[in-house]
C-alpha cells in the first residue's frame, strides 16, 4: 500500500514538477490546523500552553508572522536562478505556512478589527477552504479559465470570456462557492449561471422584483436546500475551527424618568389678609401700623 502511494506521488507530483505546489498546500493545511489548535487552547486558558505573543504588552497577531514568511519565501523564490531543486521545495513549504497564518486571520484584515471568535471571523475559514480547493485542483491538472497556451488562438480567448461571464453571473446570483470554483471547473459555472438566484442576491433584487412567482420559487428553494447546507457547514466549521462567541443581544432602551413637579421658591411677600390688608390691623381697626 505504502509503495503504491509513493509510486503515485512520484508519477503524478514529482515527475510532473508539482512537488513545490504540493508542499505549499501541505504547509498551508498544517499551519492552519496548528494555529487553530493553538488559539483554541489559548481561548480555553490551558496553563501549559505558551499563549499569545505579547512583547511589552503588545499583542502580535499571527498574521504578522505569516506576512513575514510570505515576503521572505516569495522574494527568495524569485531570486533563485536555474533549477532550485530542494530550495524550491523548502520555499514552497514556507510560503504555504505563511499562507495558512495569513488566511486564518483573513477576516481581521478584511474588517480591520479583531473578529476572530465572532461570526464574521468565519470568513477566514471560508478563505482557507477556497485556497485549499483551488490548489488541490491545480495539483490535479485543472487550470483557470480552461488554461492558456503560450500563443492562444481566438477560440480559446472566446471560450475564456464566456466562462468568465458565467462566473460573474453565478457570483451576482449569490452563489459564491459555485462561481469561484467555476473558474477552475467550467460545469460549476454553467450550473450556477442557469439555476435560480438566491433571494437576497443582487440578481434577485434586479430581476425578480417584477416576477413574484420566480422570487417565491427562489425563497422556497432557499428554505428547502440552502438553509440545510448552511446548518451542515456551520456544524463542520464548529468542529474544525471552534464555536464563535455568542452575539450580544440588542440593548433594551432605558425608560426615561418621569419629570419631577417643579417647586416654586417661597415668596417673601406676605399674603393679603382677609379684607385686602397685607399688614396687621391697628387697634383702631384701620389697615396699617399705628404711627
Amino acid at each position: 500500500m505504502w509503495q503504491s502511494l509513493l509510486d503515485a506521488y512520484r508519477d503524478r507530483i514529482v515527475d510532473t514538477g508539482r512537488e513545490p505546489l504540493f508542499l505549499l498546500l501541505l504547509g498551508l493545511v498544517l499551519s492552519f490546523l496548528f494555529i487553530r489548535i493553538s488559539t483554541r487552547l489559548i481561548r480555553a486558558q490551558v496553563r501549559w500552553w505558551p499563549g499569545n505573543v505579547t512583547p511589552g504588552g503588545l499583542h502580535i497577531h499571527h498574521v504578522v508572522f505569516g506576512q513575514a514568511l510570505l515576503l521572505i519565501c516569495g522574494v527568495a523564490a524569485f531570486a533563485l536562478r536555474g533549477d532550485g531543486g530542494a530550495w524550491w521545495n523548502l520555499l514552497g513549504f514556507g510560503f504555504g505556512v505563511g499562507c495558512g497564518l495569513v488566511l486564518d486571520e483573513f477576516a481581521l484584515v478584511l474588517h480591520l478589527k479583531d473578529v476572530y471568535w465572532s461570526t464574521q471571523g468565519r470568513t477566514s475559514v471560508d478563505a482557507v477552504m477556497l485556497a485549499v480547493a483551488t490548489i488541490g485542483l491545480l495539483l490535479l491538472g485543472e487550470l483557470p479559465l480552461g488554461g492558456f497556451a503560450r500563443h492562444p488562438d481566438g477560440a480559446t480567448l472566446a471560450g475564456a470570456c464566456v466562462l468568465l461571464a458565467l462566473v460573474v453571473v453565478s457570483l451576482l446570483k449569490g452563489k459564491t462557492w459555485t462561481g469561484l470554483l467555476g473558474i477552475m471547473l467550467w460545469p460549476l459555472a454553467v450550473v450556477g449561471a442557469l439555476r435560480l438566484a438566491r433571494p437576497q442576491s443582487p440578481w434577485a433584487r434586479w430581476r425578480y422584483r417584477s416576477r413574484p412567482r420566480r422570487l417565491a420559487r427562489a425563497e422556497r428553494r432557499e428554505e428547502r436546500i440552502h438553509r440545510r447546507l448552511v446548518a451542515a457547514k456551520t456544524a463542520a466549521y464548529d468542529l474544525l475551527a471552534g464555536t464563535p462567541d455568542a452575539e450580544p443581544g440588542p440593548v433594551a432602551p432605558v425608560p426615561a424618568a418621569p419629570p419631577r413637579p417643579s417647586r416654586r421658591p417661597p415668596s417673601n411677600r406676605r399674603r393679603p389678609r382677609p379684607g385686602g390688608c397685607a399688614a396687621p390691623r391697628s387697634p383702631s381697626g384701620t389697615c396699617g401700623s399705628p404711627r
